[in-house]
Parts: structure tokens; sequence; C-alpha cells
């Protein structure tokens, strides 16, 4: 197939689309990628895209084409200004340098924001092709949990956006059997809609005890260590994580370690100082996605957070398969569906969203638990993991998916 790839994100930013891209080229088909200038998460133009852009023109050998994008800086404004970019240049250059190439098929990945469809559609309509997206972000229901979103009239706005992106999909994949509802609440009943969820990364394939510890932690090597990798956002709760580590500040031998970035990541830092935590809490900075496996292999727990909110209750954050991976116990703060996977697995211990006192708690008994229990809890993860997030599994899905959307093309032409 002749497939095209939409997406605001791609390689060098870390993001699943490009495991996608690799896996569909692997397989034989011819993908080209339309995506924007990398930026994310710092917010400015990636230096070595910077220094020499025609370096990153070829992905496992999918073409890559970029049309021009502000970078997210810093602030509500200019992150608007970045999610419109994409749609502006994605319309009127997109079509441009796509010009006299036809495709069987038009793929969007997309996690925030549901705007990078825009384009897509503009060229379903003259590609005369299928159009699939595969939700990760529900629009436009995070909005309003994270705040952007502030009243309902805004609510509906956005919700219309929705409404007319929803209704130009012929597949819409959803990373939640929980978001079918939301999603038909905007796109009509009729909507086809499948279940894909998220995998573990390919770097994360190896069981944790054949990784090599990051020495980056060497100085906690005499602790135990619970350890939070990804974004620091409004999503996270932070306020909540730091109110549990303050809770367990007694116990000298527990450190929590955040390793990653974020808009929140400066207030976070200033929190930790202001509540006397710099002996408790500790922030590593970001590192690249082939360095996490090294330091999952060092914590003794791998944390996952989600606020107190409905929309979030219908997700399974994506690190929640990366630590199911590893074979690590995992120490979790979220509702539905995340904490049922974590919980029907028994890959560790679930507090509710928001529970600063549930989660201290639940660290307490983590940390004082039989070394051999927490590693059952890993393996129990690691199993469930394997049977129900293989990433080679949903690949053919996927792919049986489009060929699908291929044939009933075809049928409705002939």
């Amino acid at each position: 197939m002749r497939i095209l790839v939409v997406s605001q994100y791609f390689w060098p930013e870390t993001f699943r689309v490009n495991e996608i891209v690799s896996e569909l080229t692997s397989r034989g088909h011819e993908v080209t990628v339309l995506t924007g200038r990398p930026n994310y998460p710092e917010g400015v133009l990636h230096p070595d895209f910077a220094a020499d852009p025609s370096r990153f023109s070829r992905y496992a050998g999918a073409r890559v084409l970029r049309v021009p994008l502000r970078p997210r800086g810093t602030g509500s404004l200019r992150l608007m200004l970045n999610y419109w970019s994409f749609v502006f240049w994605g319309c009127v250059k997109g079509p441009w340098l796509l010009r006299g190439q036809a495709f069987d098929s038009i793929f969007v990945f997309e996690t925030s924001p549901i705007t990078s469809a825009l384009p897509a559609i503009l060229l379903k309509w003259i590609k005369r092709t299928s159009l699939s997206m595969w939700v990760l972000d529900l629009w436009p229901d995070t909005l309003k949990a994270v705040g952007m979103v502030k009243t309902e009239r805004q609510l509906r706005v956005v919700g219309l956006l929705c409404r007319f992106i929803y209704r130009r999909c012929d597949l819409i994949l959803g990373q939640s059997r929980a978001f079918v509802e939301p999603i038909r609440r905007w796109a009509g009943p009729d909507v086809r809609f499948r279940y894909f969820p998220q995998w573990s990364e390919e770097v994360f394939d190896s069981p944790a005890e054949h990784l090599t510890a990051a020495p980056e932690l060497a100085q906690h090597a005499n602790h135990f260590n619970i350890l939070f990798a990804g974004n620091i956002g409004e999503a996270q709760d932070f306020p909540a994580l730091l109110k549990a580590a303050s809770l367990t500040r007694h116990r000298r031998d527990i450190r929590w370690l955040i390793v990653g970035d974020g808009r929140a990541a400066p207030v976070v830092r200033e929190k930790i100082t202001q509540l006397g935590l710099t002996e408790t809490v500790f922030m590593l900075g970001r590192y690249p996605v082939e360095r996490m496996p090294a330091f999952f292999a060092t914590a003794d727990a791998l944390l996952v957070s989600l606020k107190a909110d409905p929309i979030f209750a219908m997700t399974i954050p994506g690190k929640v398969q990366s630590y199911l991976a590893v074979g690590k116990p995992i120490l979790g703060m979220l509702d539905g569906e995340g904490a049922r996977v974590i919980t029907e697995s028994g890959a560790g211990l679930v507090a509710p969203s928001g529970d600063a006192e549930a989660l201290a708690r639940q660290a307490l008994a983590l940390a004082d638990m039989a070394p051999d229990t927490r590693s059952h809890m890993g393996e129990s993860g690691r199993r469930y993991g394997s049977k129900h997030f293989r990433r080679e599994s949903l690949m053919n899905q996927l792919e049986t998916w489009l060929a699908g959307l291929l044939r009933l093309q075809s049928t409705r032409a002939s």
C-alpha cells in the first residue's frame, strides 16, 4: 500500500508514530510522512535538525516531508500558535509537496492537538482516498480537564471542530476502549471505531535484569527508588505526588526520582525547594528514550499518575505499557482504565487519582515488601503486557484495517 502518515510530531521527536512508520516500511509498504519541524518537548527547534535538515528527510525507508512550524516555546499563546501554524502550512504547503502523488490510505497520528488532522482532511479530498486517525488524546474533553477550555461555550466550539474532524474519518482508532462513547457523542453512532492500544517501545524489549544500570543513579543505589518517567505537566498531578513524597520523607531510604521534562517542570522544581524535599525528591532532567531502559533497570518501582478527572480515567498512559515490558513493580495514582490494567495484571499497587495519602501508603507498602514479592509483581506485569500489548500483533491489526479500507474504497469505485 501507498500510505501517507500525517503527524505534527515525528522523529527525532520520540513518539510511537515513529515505530508505526518503521514497521509499515519493513512490511513492504511505501510510506510518506507529512510533519512539522521538530521542537518537542523543549519548545525550540531541535539543534541537529537546525544544523542539517537534510539528515532528517528519510526515516526507516520512508520519505519525510516537513512544513514550517512555529516552535512551541513557553506559554499558552505560543502553544496555540504552534498548533495552528501546522494547520496553516500543512494545508498550504502540504498539497504542493505531495503534488502528483497518489495514496491508498492516509493515517493521522493524533495526540494533542486534534487540529493536526485538518491538513489530512484536505488531502483526503484532493487525493480521493480513505482517512484513518489514531486518537490518543481525547478532545475536547482533555482541554477541559487541564483547564485550557474554561467555559461551556468554548467547549461547544471545540466540540464542533472535533465533530467536523471525526465525521470525515473512515476509521477511528482509540487507545482505550473507554474512548468509544465520547467519540460517538461527537462523531455520531455510525462511526467506525476500533480499539488500538499503545505498546512498549522497542527499546524496552529486554527485561530489566538484562539491562545495565544508569550511572546517573549511582548516588541513589542504596535507597528504595520510585521513578517517574515522562512528561511533567498538568495532567500528571505533581502537587499530589509531592504531597505523597512529603508524607514519606520520614523514611530516609525512600527516594522519588523524576526523569523527564515538561511545561510544569519549573513549578515542580520550585515546589520541591519550598516543601523542603530536596533530600527526598530529585529531578534528573530529560534523557533520550534510548537511555530510559537503563533508568528503569535501576528503579525499584515505576510511578505513573493522572489527575482525578473522568477523561483521564478513560486513558491508559503510554508509559504503562513500557513499565510492564521491563518487569518492574508499578506504583500508580490513577483511576479507570490505567488502574484496571495495573490491578488486573498484578503488576503493582494503585491509589486513587489525587489521593496523596493513599499513594504514600502504597509507596511504603512496596518499600516494605519482600524483594521476591516485588519481583513476582514485575514478572506478572511483563506476561500481561506481552499478551495484551504485543507490538507485532497490534501492527498486524493496523495493517489489516488499512487494507480493508482500501478494499472498501475499491468496491465503491467499481
